[in-house]
């Protein structure tokens, strides 16, 4: 459990919580389904009942071994150890109650990957700076996030409905992809913000890049900030 805890991780115990979220991803036989956090297996048999394909991952092989144990008779599943977040593995749907540590990285990853669309839980907190509207509220998440996806809240998910119980609730969002983001690009975004105190004339010099612009960050449309971030990748 100490593991689990330092890797973020609190495992859904709500079998009509994961019935939904299985729901909304709207799974058919043509579809690879990708899930990061086999966990106790609570979402992952429901996953196969109408896919092609499900390629489920976790970090700690036990969780896997058991897994495999578990759900030895689901042909349909792959089943591996590791970090999903390296896999090369092609998907169409995304199905994950993402380790809250983890959930920024796991979205820089979504923004740079091809598939259709997907379901995933994560922090009411994380879920809120993904879909700041306030300018002082964004965060470079946000930006990537918004760019990369379009983005429905489906639901509010208290903490009790996890074992163990995470100190705040959760939030079931359903991300549909809009564009695949470089890793280039994601990266210039989280640098611009790391100078968002500053105006964009001097964010520019930074960069070594020229501009009239008086404004900061926090003047920026979404947009605006993707278009400065591929201004300074220009060569």
């Amino acid at each position: 459990m100490i593991k689990r805890k330092r890797l973020g991780q609190h495992f859904l115990n709500s079998t009509s919580i994961a019935k939904f979220i299985v729901s909304e991803a709207k799974i058919t036989k043509n579809d690879t389904v990708f899930e990061i956090g086999t966990g106790r297996g609570i979402l992952t048999p429901l996953l196969c009942e109408n896919a092609a394909k499900v390629i489920s991952v976790d970090l700690d092989e036990e969780l896997v071994r058991g897994a495999r144990s578990k759900f030895s008779n689901i042909h349909n599943l792959v089943l591996k150890s590791g970090d999903g977040l390296k896999s090369n593995d092609p998907f169409t749907i995304f199905v994950s109650n993402l380790p809250y540590s983890r959930s920024k990285d796991a979205v820089e990853w979504l923004a740079q990957t091809s598939f259709s669309h997907g379901v995933i839980m994560v922090q009411k907190e994380f879920a809120e700076k993904l879909l700041a509207k306030s300018s002082k509220q964004r965060k470079a998440i946000s930006i990537i996030a918004t760019s990369a996806f379009d983005i429905t809240v489906l639901s509010k998910v208290g903490k009790n409905n996890f074992s163990p119980p995470p100190k705040i609730d959760s939030v079931v969002l359903k991300i549909v992809k809009k564009t695949n983001l470089t890793v280039d690009l994601i990266q210039t975004i989280n640098k611009i913000f790391s100078y968002r105190r500053k105006t964009i004339k001097n964010i520019l010099k930074q960069f070594h890049k020229e501009t009239a612009v008086d404004k900061r960050v926090d003047d920026l449309s979404g947009e605006e900030i993707v278009d400065l971030a591929n201004k300074i990748l220009e060569k």
